[in-house]
């Protein structure tokens, strides 16, 4: 490794990267489910610990391995697990730190299936699960039990942008001798580091910002100290639901340009935010950059930058939404998110539709809410597309209108 990395923007590059065999400039694809063992001693000693080595790649792979190093360095973490999803990631963490009988404290903003996960299987486990909005710390503290294991935050939060402090959650967290797990995937580590503000654990799904181009599904945990990793490890291994070698590949080589990626999405997004913000009919809208968000403040001590995403709702609710999204041409209609390409979605009817009506309403998303994931196309390419289809809105209200 070359201690020389200091700017984020150089270890994006050279993060993960060792000196190989024949010279080779990237990690080599491993791209085999087993390893030779050099005798039936050395086999012994790996199954023992008492070897560094590899020996199936469920386990550990040299590729999979480059790319967990990466991303902890990113997030000045101690190590990474690399899972095959997001979910994979989540469902990792819980199963490492939770029992029957435990309680978790999440915010209610958060990715559907994170809600569903916690609501079903876990339920069914016999844990608990709290969910309040996390940006009010008076809430996560009196949502804090005797027997809370984790408080788990999604900041800013999905799809709301609600943006909870990091810092003073893990204070919380400390104090009741509980983890605090943050899903940082809308900001990736480029803008925000939450390990670096107290918290024990970061997860990613790597299907967004860090791979950034929508063609690998994954997911990452990121520790902080070797006794946890040593936790998630076990579990993960035993779930066995670990990234293969190719995929690993495929992000190790997106994230060279996450820093670049992410300056850009920053900057198309404030452009277009504007945009919606002084725009007729748009009701509301939520973007960190804004000095209208709740938590702008907050935002500019916790985030080198506000971000790709933006939720907002336009005036005649979910018809008007569904409206606007068949009229977009340049926005592409798909769940999904931090790819190179902008995406737009209506949450109540894809990402939390399983969360349930009650839930999605009590974590603040209504049934007109629209999700735009920013992507780094001309910012005024966006905007005009955006533009036509408001139109096409405005159209039909007005019509209606005339003939009421």
């Amino acid at each position: 490794m070359k201690n020389n990395k200091n700017d984020f923007e150089t270890k994006c590059v050279h993060s993960g990267i060792d000196e190989y065999e024949f010279g080779s400039v990237v990690p080599p694809i491993y791209q085999t489910s087993t390893f030779k063992f050099k005798s039936a001693q050395h086999g012994a000693a790996l199954f023992a610990g008492e070897e560094k080595g590899y020996i199936y790649t469920r386990m550990l792979n040299p590729t999979v391995e480059a790319l967990e190093n990466s991303i902890a360095e990113l997030e000045g973490g101690c190590k990474g697990l690399g899972c095959a999803s997001g979910m994979a990631a989540v469902h990792t963490v819980f199963a490492s730190l939770t029992k029957c009988g435990d309680h978790v404290v999440c915010s209610a903003a958060v990715y559907g299936p994170t809600t569903t996960l916690l609501n079903t299987i876990l339920k069914n486990y016999g844990v608990e699960t709290t969910f309040v909005d996390t940006s009010d710390l008076n809430l996560v503290r009196a949502a804090v039990k005797p027997n809370t294991k984790v408080i788990y935050v999604e900041t800013p939060g999905n799809p709301t942008l609600a943006v909870s402090d990091i810092h003073e959650i893990s204070l919380i967290a400390h104090a009741n001798g509980a983890l605090m797990v943050v899903d940082n995937t809308f900001m990736s580590p480029a803008l925000q580091r939450p390990l670096e503000l107290g918290c024990d654990i970061v997860l990613h799904s790597l299907t967004k910002f860090l791979n950034g181009h929508a063609d690998v599904v994954g997911g990452i945990v990121v520790v902080k100290d070797e006794e946890t990793y040593g936790r998630c490890r076990k579990t993960l291994n035993q779930i066995g639901g670990v990234i293969d070698p190719f995929n690993s590949f495929l992000v190790h080589r997106g994230i060279k340009t996450l820093s670049l990626r992410m300056q850009k999405h920053c900057e198309n997004a404030m452009k277009v935010a504007e945009f919606l913000e002084s725009h007729p009919m748009i009701k509301s809208i939520s973007y960190p950059g804004l000095k209208s968000h709740p938590q702008f403040e907050l935002g500019l001590k916790q985030h080198k930058g506000p971000g790709g995403m933006i939720t907002f709702e336009l005036e005649g609710g979910f018809e008007a939404g569904q409206l606007m999204m068949n009229s977009v041409k340049l926005c592409q209609l798909a769940v999904s998110l931090g790819g190179v390409e902008s995406l737009i979605q209506h949450p109540a009817s894809m990402t939390h539709y399983t969360m349930g009506k009650e839930a999605r309403l009590a974590a603040g998303i209504s049934d007109g809410l629209v999700r735009l994931s920013v992507g780094i196309e001309n910012a005024q390419d966006i905007i005009s597309d955006l533009k036509g289809a408001l139109d096409k809105v405005k159209e039909l209200q007005t019509a209606e209108v005339e003939h009421s």
